[in-house]
């Protein structure tokens, strides 16, 4: 699975995944009005390699940028050379990507006068002027010089390490700035974040093409799926976190599933039904549903409401504890310790309760409500 490579990234706490330029146009195509007259700042990029830098350099006049702001913490692990330049006084390859680095522009130019502004120019502006490029102490996020940087930002845009994923968003939301940021599917189930989506003060983008990301990136990529890519490294279930207004938003699911008990079983230990897709989500229940956490792709505030997250202790009261019970086939516990998962019960189900019959734990559901449900 491709989702074994975020597992190993993140254990090592190796997740320097380095976007696609393709990617980027692709969602950032959507947010192009609110660029004019920001300061843009990407503070996970360095300028060697971040095509991050390199979209917001080239486009700096076309989206009416004030100003563009990158950074990068010391000791990059991707060796980049695309704008791979030597600056005084280290003019030892080695010893420059040690540096951590701040790059401030507030206006591109046709240096060389070819009539076109492209990547060209923008090497010509690092090499010449001395006020653009220096130094940082670490380029940390957290650090303070990084977040004085921060708090003359308007929007932020960038990818940052998925293992920091709960503290970047933290900081962005504390300094309450607009951000378009690369995460995986997962943090929407953070206790950090959950209550950000369900209260709408942030929302998904318009996602990667097919639900998967393929990045630069210097470790091995371990992913079974076929659609592999060389140098590049495979990630399942990559979106957009942003809390930028998008159309996106008011688009609404057209729902054609009608409900009845028998396509839609009750939770065994839930007042609610399951939906395993989001396209099944009926469209005549009124009641609570569980739908899987990629339903926030699709998510429009004005069509749903979000109850709360089904998984983890805190998020929803089950009506049921299951007492503690061995599988004498499969050896499977069913206790207390899964008391805050759902489950539904099943012939074949995996788990044997001490009341005799079979369940299956569901993975990870969002609790909603459709605000107007069809009478039918």
């Amino acid at each position: 699975m491709a989702k074994r490579n975020l597992d190993a990234a993140k254990t090592a706490k190796k997740d320097e995944f380095y976007t696609q330029l393709t990617d980027i146009e692709r969602e950032l195509q959507h947010y192009w009005p609110h660029f004019r007259d920001k300061v843009v700042l990407c503070n996970c990029d360095d300028p060697y390699e971040s095509n991050f830098f390199k979209y917001f350099a080239l486009r700096f006049n076309q989206l009416g940028l004030k100003k563009l702001i990158c950074t990068c913490y010391n000791g990059s692990p991707v060796q980049g050379n695309e704008l791979l330049l030597r600056f005084e006084p280290w003019d030892d390859e080695a010893e420059i990507k040690k540096k951590a680095y701040k790059v401030e522009i507030t206006e591109v130019k046709d240096m060389n006068g070819d009539g076109a502004v492209d990547l060209s120019d923008v090497r010509y502006l690092l090499q010449n002027d001395k006020n653009v490029l220096s130094t940082l102490q670490t380029g940390d996020f957290r650090d303070p010089e990084c977040i004085e940087l921060l708090k003359q930002a308007d929007i932020v845009v960038t990818n940052p390490p998925f293992s920091l994923f709960r503290e970047y968003l933290r900081q962005l939301m504390e300094y309450e700035k607009k951000f378009i940021i690369v995460g995986h599917q997962n943090a929407i189930t953070y206790k950090e974040v959950f209550p950000l989506l369900k209260e709408n003060k942030v929302w998904l983008g318009y996602g990667f093409k097919g639900g998967a990301a393929h990045f630069f990136s210097p470790y091995e990529d371990v992913a079974t799926a076929g659609d592999h890519k060389k140098d590049m490294i495979r990630v399942s279930g990559v979106n957009w976190f942003t809390n930028i207004e998008i159309a996106k938003r008011n688009e609404q699911i057209d729902l054609v599933c009608k409900y009845s008990p028998g396509e839609y079983p009750t939770y065994d230990n839930y007042d609610a039904i399951e939906v395993c897709k989001t396209a099944d989500i009926p469209c005549d229940y009124d009641g609570l549903m569980g739908v899987p956490i990629t339903f926030m792709d699709k998510y429009n505030p004005n069509q749903f409401e979000i109850v709360t997250l089904g998984i983890g202790e805190g998020n929803f009261t089950p009506k049921k504890k299951y007492e503690k019970f061995r599988n004498p086939e499969t050896k499977e516990f069913i206790s207390d310790k899964r008391d805050f998962l759902l489950y539904v019960r099943k012939p074949n189900g995996k788990y044997l309760t001490s009341e005799g019959y079979r369940l299956d734990k569901v993975y990870a559901r969002i609790i909603i409500r459709n605000k107007h449900p069809k009478a039918l």
